[in-house]
């Protein structure tokens, strides 16, 4: 789930048949869950994510997100809320002692006391809507970036003493390189809508990476911890008026995990100047001052926590989530786009190139990057 700043453009409320109901219909039945009037209602499209249907739901100073969660790609959706929200509950307690400032996502229950709804056999829930806030997709600065590494290392210190054993692994396997690589070998076996002949030379990148897997499956003492899993820079708020972090977001794939992961998240989706499906290959590279602000952003919170292995463990986490995303991009192209919403047939392939671009110069600038890690 994404926020963009409050400015949203307005959407008429007319049919679409993708909710299976009128848009006028479905805002209807969501106030009426949710206890808002159905008068002067506006139902828009928020955010920029990939997998769930976003949107925030308003009705005169009354706003709520509300979310259509994709059982495709997460099959449990009661597990799903219950692991966001035992996530919110421990950060809630952890507010109340001042040992985290952020604003917390927090879901809002229906009128019957319930945290998810069916409409027309879809599920849906409502979240608060977290206003004077906005998101981006692309890091414009090392200041900002800096500040969103601190705000996920805020996150992660926050949940280093919360048991993550409590979560349930909504997508198992999801930082599984190991399990990623043998998808992808089946779907370019199957080649099931005959793509494979289109990324042949990809194809042939990807398996000479494939030692990252080892790499990461040799990983010792270092533990595992509750992960956002997912740290993108716009699942991070800043606030509209200060410009300083204001929420963590987009807890779906809170789970057991590593530390690293989320440190790579951080390096994929910041560093390059460009978005993540930008064609413009040549200009995807590592920004080495973005680099430097994540490190001293998402370290300096869990100084008190992390262990030298862990700290280690970092550089592994920079090259394995580029090249592990771009993979799973790969892998839905091959299989038909079947995961990731794509705007054109060509999408997640664009998406897959754009992410080896970025792994290669990351590679490429090894000693500079690691050093920076090294001085800490």
């Amino acid at each position: 789930m994404n926020h963009v700043r409050e400015v949203v453009q307005p959407t008429t409320l007319t049919p679409q048949s993708s909710y299976g109901m009128s848009k006028l219909s479905l805002a209807q039945a969501l106030a009426a869950q949710f206890g808002l009037s159905d008068q002067g209602l506006k139902l828009n499209p928020i955010g920029s994510g990939h997998i769930n249907t976003t949107m925030l739901l308003k009705n005169g100073n009354d706003a709520v997100v509300v979310q259509k969660l994709n059982t495709d790609v997460f099959p449990d959706p009661e597990q799903l809320v219950n692991n966001a929200r035992l996530i919110e509950q421990h950060l809630v307690l952890k507010a109340q002692k001042d040992q985290y400032a952020l604003e917390i996502i927090k879901h809002l229950p229906d009128q019957q006391g319930k945290f998810l709804v069916d409409i027309n056999g879809d599920k849906w829930r409502a979240l608060e809507f977290i206003g004077g806030s906005y998101s981006e997709d692309v890091v414009r600065s090392a200041e900002q970036a800096e500040i969103a590494a601190n705000a996920f290392g805020q996150f992660a210190a926050a949940l280093q003493d919360f048991d993550a054993t409590q979560l349930f692994p909504v997508i198992p396997d999801f930082h599984n390189l190991t399990k990623r690589i043998a998808t992808f070998n089946l779907k370019v076996n199957a080649n099931p809508v005959g793509r494979v002949q289109t990324c042949e030379n990809e194809i042939a990148f990807c398996r000479d990476q494939f030692g990252l897997a080892t790499e990461l499956d040799s990983l010792v003492n270092v533990p595992i911890r509750p992960c956002h899993n997912d740290t993108k820079i716009n699942n991070m708020l800043f606030c509209t008026d200060s410009e300083s972090a204001k929420a963590v977001i987009d807890l779906d794939t809170c789970m057991p995990g590593y530390w690293l992961c989320d440190f790579g998240d951080m390096v994929r989706t910041c560093c390059s100047p460009e978005a993540e499906d930008s064609k413009n290959l040549d200009k995807v590279i590592v920004r080495h001052e973005i680099f430097q602000a994540l490190v001293r952003g998402y370290a300096k919170p869990l100084a008190p926590f992390i262990t030298n292995e862990e700290l280690a463990s970092f550089w592994l986490g920079a090259k394995v989530l580029p090249f592990m995303i771009g993979l799973r991009f790969l892998t839905d192209y091959i299989d038909g786009d079947n995961y990731f919403a794509t705007k054109y047939p060509e999408h997640n392939l664009v998406r897959a190139r754009n992410q080896f671009a970025l792994y290669r110069d990351i590679c490429r600038h090894e000693a500079k990057l690691k050093g920076m890690l090294e001085s800490l």
